[in-house]
């Protein structure tokens, strides 16, 4: 016979009770009683009706925004299991919400809850959406009123995008196998920029299929940034959670997904005169900066010319004061043959009778030899004495 110790027993038990389909996915109404928080946040409590009772336990990270209170007509979601530190039979909630409740209301809230959990919500992840698509999939029902909205809103603003239409219902039974089918179309088209799933205004039970988990997955698996524009403003899906942009209805969908060309005119002009400002301004700065130099050049220029001048004067003065005239200036002549031009620097250059030209400082004339005589001394005597 075999022992087995009482771990043994409530692990399997646990086995037992986690392996069991329907207790790991079940809805439980009853009163709420012996509510206790935990210094961590835990919710400890009981559910009872007449008959019996089941202890609970609702962790702090699905509490979310709920308030319990004893005496609570409620209904919890959760699963059974067996608590083996205690060897306890428990309810592990994760959604909990006061009775009266529609059945589709509590499926929204207990999914609500767990794709949070799982990050599908972060505002981290969520992509900003493209200033200037070319090619948005649109995901929605083709003879829908939304479809044309949509085609008239962004026709008329951004005329240059293209429309790529993923047909599928968005009611009824089939709806959120179409919507995740058209997804998986829009991935596979190349080109795409942008999604917008939309669908017009109606009850929980019509815009059920935008509450699907599966649509919820496809959304986030999407590789471009999608809008949700379903319902009307106070309508909200677990599509508008997971969807990088909620718009509050299609028509808005279809606004927020591209910019209007009356703005962008406008952006381009004020980008235009801007420019054409800043162009003038700088040309102007130019302009005041060749007019600096142009006057630094001037002035250069100008001394470089007084200084050549200067110089050349000096070098005239030289010149001046080495050229054959000064020497005549001070008395002095200039002795030629008449035939030969031949200039006469010693006497026994010419003879008696021989014809001379003699320049003086303001002319010349002719004359002719009559005699000479050699030596300084006759020379200097040819000069007349001065009285002491």
């Amino acid at each position: 016979m075999k022992i087995y110790s009482v771990a043994e027993v409530t692990g399997y038990l646990r086995e037992l009770l986690e392996a069991d389909s329907m207790l790991a996915d079940l809805w439980i109404s009853g009163e709420v009683s012996n509510l206790l928080e935990s210094a961590a946040g835990h919710l400890y409590f009981t559910l009872k009706d007449e008959a019996s009772q089941l202890r609970c336990v609702l962790f702090h990270r699905a509490r979310l925004d709920l308030t319990l209170e004893n005496g609570m007509a409620a209904v919890a979601h959760g699963r059974i299991s067996i608590y083996e530190v205690s060897g306890a039979l428990q309810f592990y909630v994760d959604v909990v919400q006061p009775e009266g409740m529609g059945i589709l209301h509590l499926e929204f809230e207990r999914l609500k809850v767990k794709l949070a959990e799982e990050g599908l919500f972060e505002p981290a992840r969520k992509r900003a959406l493209p200033p200037f698509p070319r090619r948005i999939g649109v995901v929605t029902s083709p003879d829908s009123a939304v479809l044309h909205d949509i085609i008239n809103i962004i026709s008329r603003r951004y005329p240059l995008v293209e429309l790529v239409l993923a047909p599928t219902p968005v009611q009824g039974d089939g709806a959120a196998t179409g919507i995740v089918q058209a997804f998986n179309t829009i991935n596979e088209t190349e080109g795409i920029d942008l999604v917008i799933l939309a669908r017009g205004g109606g009850s929980l039970e019509e815009l059920w299929a935008f509450n699907e988990e599966r649509v919820a997955r496809a959304i986030y698996a999407s590789r471009v940034p999608v809008i949700s524009g379903v319902g009307h403003e106070t309508d909200f899906t677990i599509a508008d959670f997971v969807a990088d942009k909620r718009a509050p209805t299609p028509s808005a969908a279809a606004e927020l997904a591209v910019p209007h060309r009356a703005e962008l005119e406008a952006r381009l002009q004020y980008h235009s005169r801007a420019l054409v400002a800043a162009l003038s301004r700088e040309f102007a700065q130019y302009r005041q900066r060749i007019d600096e130099l142009t006057r630094v050049a001037s002035m250069h220029l100008g001394n470089l010319l007084t200084i050549s001048q200067e110089k050349l004067r000096g070098r005239e003065l030289k010149l001046g004061s080495l050229s054959p005239l000064a020497t005549l200036e001070r008395g002095y002549a200039l002795v030629q043959h008449a035939a030969t031009g031949e200039v006469i620097s010693r006497i026994d250059q010419v003879h008696r009778g021989d014809a001379i030209e003699v320049k003086v400082s303001d002319g010349q004339f002719k004359s002719r030899v009559t005699g000479a005589k050699k030596g300084l001394q006759a020379w200097m005597n040819s000069f007349p004495s001065k009285k002491r």
